[in-house]
């Protein structure tokens, strides 16, 4: 299923203007780092307090209040992935979510090939080639380059694949992958898709249920400016053909009675693991309403707004952009700037936030204004001159 190409247009700036007050970071700094860490909302303040009230004054019973909290984070999250409320779980990161997952499988020949590409973040390849020792069968597609070629993944999809992993967008280069088509592809051989939307979820709009995708993987702290929070979504007509080896007692099917259990908690719960942490889903809501206000339709023309400027400056400057520069790009853009980490320090200096993976990434979000795009070329420019 392909989305209609989508307008780039800016929020309304009375509109903006409020949710930019909603964000006290953006006050002390031109902020272009929402590919690394999001902005944290005011409101997460307010928060905190109520947490320390709560350990200075304990009692037991806000457990279930605590409960009541993470489950309304994750519907958020199923919400904005188009996914049916209790279809997603949070925990503490991605590489803790991907493990369990992984260990639902057999390895054994001849459906044991796990097929990635070279653009996946670092956590993908260390997780998979540890299950190496169960038989699993790591097929790394790329050439080292900045762009996917998914005529090339696509065409290492067999009757031995597994699993496919891929990004939704590069943490590297913001290369972006046609869901629609590489699901179907899989699934026409038999693989599972996993995505991690670690740097598209809450600035991309995703409609997994439409996708028929069968596990995406995410979190909190970039784009849906929170804190500390993976979150899950496994299609639910999969989860009871998917049991995981890695596993701790809130997975189980009696857990909160705190008596033993035998079996799986009924649906995405199965992948649970021990005592959760609240806090971070607690003060991740705060951005999740935030940004929900907004609409992702909304925040995703606006972000093709702004990297549309940058782009343009960019090209006008004569600066290398190694990401993708049409409609279906991700959030972020980087440029092949010489001496980049060097170059991102000194900017940091002038108050000018973007980070440095390889390549100057530039990840402005529904917060930032074409004002901003425009200093942070000024200050580029002044820097690539000295």
């Amino acid at each position: 299923m392909n989305r209609p190409e989508v307008t780039p247009r800016c929020l309304d700036a009375d509109a903006q203007a409020v949710l930019r007050a909603e964000f006290p970071l953006l006050q002390t700094c031109v902020y272009l780092n929402s590919n690394s860490t999001g902005a944290v909302p005011r409101g997460a303040e307010r928060v905190l307090h109520g947490y320390w009230e709560t350990l200075r004054t304990w009692r037991d019973d806000v457990w279930q209040d605590w409960h009541v909290g993470l489950d309304r984070y994750a519907d958020s999250v199923a919400a904005m992935l188009g996914a049916p409320p209790g279809s997603v779980l949070t925990d503490a990161n991605l590489s803790t979510f991907l493990a369990r997952v992984a260990s639902c499988f057999d390895y054994r020949p001849p459906r044991n090939r796990v097929v990635i590409t070279d653009l996946e973040y670092p956590t993908v390849p260390f997780i998979f080639r540890a299950y190496g020792r169960l038989g699993a069968d790591l097929d790394v597609v790329g050439t080292g380059g900045p762009r996917l070629d998914q005529d090339a993944l696509e065409a290492r999809l067999d009757e031995r694949t597994l699993l496919v992993c891929v990004p939704h967008a590069s943490f590297t280069s913001g290369a972006t992958v046609d869901l629609p088509r590489l699901v179907a592809r899989a699934h026409q051989v038999g693989a599972l898709v996993v995505v991690d939307a670690f740097q598209t979820a809450g600035v991309v709009p995703l409609d997994v249920a439409a996708l028929g995708v069968d596990v995406v993987l995410g979190g909190s702290h970039k784009w849906l400016c929170g804190v500390g929070t993976a979150f899950l979504y496994v299609r639910p007509d999969l989860v009871p053909q998917l049991n995981p080896a890695a596993t701790g007692w809130q997975a189980g099917d009696r857990a909160l009675t705190f008596r033993p259990s035998y079996g799986w908690a009924a649906g995405v719960r199965r992948f649970a693991g021990g005592t959760p942490y609240p806090l971070t889903s607690l003060v991740s809501q705060v951005g999740m309403d935030l940004l929900a206000g907004v609409g992702v339709d909304a925040i995703r023309r606006h972000s093709l707004a702004l990297t549309q400027r940058l782009l343009d400056l960019a090209e006008a400057a004569g600066l290398p952009v190694v990401s993708p520069t049409g409609a279906t790009r991700g959030p972020v853009v980087c440029l092949d700037i010489p001496e980049g980490e060097a170059v991102k320090k000194r900017l940091a200096a002038r108050g000018v936030i973007c980070s440095w993976r390889g390549y100057l990434r530039v990840g402005p979000h529904v917060y930032n204004t074409l004002d901003e795009i425009d200093l942070f070329m000024d200050a580029l420019s002044k820097e690539l001159r000295r």
